[in-house]
């Protein structure tokens, strides 16, 4: 039965919401996380995993789907190549292959996001499913979700967890110098990933109010009014306290075998073996400190490990330094930091601790939220905890320990000594934790919150829903895609003529354009000739793509032109050539070099093409009506954005209908398509005359195009037209 079973029954009957959440990185599964195995497998996977469930049991929630990763690596479990993984009965782990098979940290992923925009896109588009929330977490989600939630034109909701500008701050203040820090952390990618995540979202959710006040408030795109703090939920049947009986798990022997005197309280650290959580921090504290070594023995849980030899270079530096300071400070017999344990060992862990009268310790230098601490409070154990982040909020409502200074070795020492020397502030802090987190942390309240505030979302979206380029072209299985110069434009008449026929067969026709011309002047001339609005459109020859009203750009397209492309280096190799004349600054693309060409003075542009050659480069070279020369990358072109287009939206090629006058359009009307030359077309194109796949029309501009569309059987009916003999 729903743990929502309280609630409303004709609410219960009304599961209608789809949710779709994002998170690339890390090793997801639904059971036995591999919690603290390196920096990406934290606290944040083991969240979306239980708010997917969680969500999935609320009575208005149809579907939930987690997005992540595929891995294919024998370094890890088999478990992370499965395609899908279900949760519960309506909610799933679906796992999209994207970048390389093997298990590689979430820095190393920033090339391949787009893939992964593409891959869920793909899957959702075939399973007919189409989200009313788009939910992504951490700063690599929050790209690739900011770019689907515009696709789907449904609300954005992100979580960024740990912040990258904060990350940043605390890695200077250690002393690291900015070169450093780029190269291992992508740093700058990923603050503008989450500059771009919060200035699209519709709803950022946090963890606590600092992170609100603070941590976000360095941000240009920092608009509190959309923010909310809902703390996370834990399992308050997994993590509660058993103070009277003596453990028999096996993860008791392997934290007891490393002390003299076992029965001792335990300060108890657990956390992945990462910089930011100041582990060695502890150390300093207690190995500077008899007493505390006196009164306690130190138990770090610090992930899991086989051979530190092997390990990353961040987890391997922090285990360095753990066994460097147990050494120099002698506390063999008096520190615990077994090899290994499991997920299904963690409550225990905190029962230990609990049962022996000691304490949790959260000595990170910046926590965001801190879900350790809750599970802990829930399992009657007191804790220390930095000052900084969520504990604060934690602390106030649960009443259950004390902040520390995390900076501080001795104020760390100080303050574990205070709250294990004093048994009625134990008692008192032990009892708080386990009341406040059984009424401030449940996942019930999470979800309800959540979803209160994704109906206030849907209800502000409505008129948005109906402008969704994508599940417009998911919708369709023929599109028609015209050049716009002197093909779709021409002809006023015939113009509307074309217009009226594609309306008509809107419901399965979809209707684009591609052109030389920018953004801009593709907008102006649409207006200018009263142009319905495109479907999508091709534009400045195929270097760029845009969806419907909104003109959203696609950013996998993007990425994947991408590669190869060296601009300064073709502008230097062209620079001065005879006849050639870089166009106006307006017509220069990010993928584009524009230039007029002068072909009675200038280089042939088969001996242009040799030159790029000569000199490494890898370009494509179009030529058109006799006085442009655009050069693209290798990847871009019409042709290559259709090839493209028709696997993204599964609309074959052999049902797409492209339209076009001049030598800019030659390879689209080349590919497998249904090909149109219009009767107005330039000499360039004579040389497709014999294509089985290409129709030369005899009528000019539209009228053109409608000549092809009726030859090709995408219509019937006959128009009247004027006939131009080609």
């Amino acid at each position: 039965m729903s743990q929502f079973a309280d609630m409303e029954t004709e609410k219960s009957k009304s599961r209608n919401l789809y949710i779709v959440l994002i998170s690339p990185h890390g090793l997801i599964r639904s059971t036995d996380l591999e919690l603290g195995r390196d920096a990406d497998t934290g606290g944040q996977t083991k969240y979306v995993v239980q708010l997917a469930k969680h969500l999935s049991q609320h009575p208005e929630v149809r579907r939930v789907d987690l997005f992540t990763r595929l891995v294919i690596d024998k370094k890890v479990d088999k478990s992370y190549a499965e395609h899908t993984e279900q949760i519960t009965d309506n909610a799933a782990i679906i796992r999209i292959p994207f970048g390389p098979e093997k298990y590689i940290r979430k820095e190393l992923l920033w090339p391949y996001l787009d893939a992964f925009a593409d891959g869920i896109l793909r899957f959702i588009n075939k399973s007919s499913r189409y989200p009313h929330i788009i939910h992504a977490h951490y700063a690599d989600a929050g790209y690739v979700g900011a770019y689907l939630s515009a696709l789907y034109s449904v609300p954005f909701i992100f979580t960024g967890h740990s912040l990258g500008r904060e990350k940043k701050r605390h890695l200077l203040e250690k002393g690291l110098n900015e070169g450093i820090i780029e190269r291992k952390y992508a740093i700058s990618r990923r603050i503008r990933a989450e500059e771009l995540a919060l200035r699209k979202a519709h709803l950022v959710i946090t963890n606590s109010q600092q992170e609100i006040d603070h941590q976000y408030k360095s941000y240009s795109s920092y608009f509190p009014k959309k923010m909310l703090a809902i703390p996370p939920g834990i399992d308050l049947s997994r993590f509660s306290p058993q103070y009277r009986f003596l453990s028999k798990a096996s993860i008791y022997n392997e934290v007891t075998k490393f002390l003299h005197e076992p029965k001792k309280p335990m300060i108890l650290c657990l956390s992945r073996p990462d910089h930011r959580k100041n582990i060695p921090a502890v150390l300093h504290a207690y190995g500077k400190s008899k007493e505390l070594q006196r009164l306690a023995n130190l138990i770090l849980i610090i992930g899991t490990r086989d051979d530190i030899a092997v390990m990353e270079s961040g987890p391997h530096e922090v285990w360095q330094e753990i066994l460097y300071l147990i050494d120099r400070y002698d506390l063999y017999g008096k520190v615990a930091y077994p090899k290994q344990h499991t997920a299904d060992d963690v409550p225990e862990l905190y029962r230990i601790a609990a049962r022996s009268r000691g304490v949790f310790i959260n000595p990170a230098l910046t926590e965001p939220f801190g879900l350790t601490l809750i599970e802990a409070a829930a399992s009657g154990l007191p804790i220390v905890a930095t000052k900084d982040g969520g504990p604060r909020e934690i602390i106030t409502y649960c009443k259950n320990g004390i902040l520390v200074d995390a900076s501080d070795e001795h104020n760390i020492a100080e303050t574990l000594y205070l709250a294990l020397n004093s048994k009625e502030h134990w008692r008192r802090w032990s009892a708080n934790g386990i009341k406040g987190a059984n009424i401030h942390y449940s996942w019930e309240g999470h979800s309800r919150k959540y979803i209160r505030m994704a109906k206030k979302l849907l209800t502000k979206n409505v008129k948005r829903k109906l402008f969704s380029p994508c599940k417009r072209l998911t919708r369709i299985d023929t599109a028609i895609i015209s050049d716009i110069d002197n093909t779709l434009t021409g002809s006023k008449e015939g113009l509307e003529a074309l217009m009226a026929e594609i309306k008509s067969l809107q419901s399965f026709v979809g209707f684009g354009v591609a052109t030389g011309r920018s953004l801009e002047k593709t907008l102006s001339i649409i207006k200018k000739w009263g142009i319905a609005m495109p479907d999508l459109m091709i534009t400045s020859v195929g270097a760029e793509i845009y969806y419907g009203s909104q003109c959203i750009r696609d950013e996998s397209w993007r990425g994947y032109i991408n590669y190869l492309w060296e601009p300064e280096k073709i502008v230097e190799i062209l620079n001065g050539l005879t006849g050639l004349k870089r166009q106006p600054a307006e017509d220069q693309r990010e993928h584009k070099l524009s230039y007029f060409i002068d072909p009675d003075i200038a280089p042939d542009v088969s001996e242009i093409r040799r030159m790029l050659l000569d000199n490494n480069v890898s370009a494509n070279v179009i030529f058109s009506h006799n006085q442009f020369l655009d050069v693209l990358p290798v990847k871009a072109s019409k042709g290559q954005a259709i090839r493209y287009l028709s696997w993204k939206w599964d609309i074959p090629l052999q049902n797409i209908l492209v339209a076009g006058d001049s030598g800019n359009d030659k390879e689209m009307l080349k590919i497998d398509t249904m090909g149109v030359v219009v009767g107005n077309h330039s000499s360039e194109l004579s040389e497709l005359k014999n294509e089985p796949r290409v129709y030369f029309a005899h009528n000019e501009y539209a009228w053109g195009i409608l000549e092809g569309m009726k030859h090709y059987k995408l219509i019937q009916s006959e128009r009247p037209h004027e006939t131009v003999l080609n």
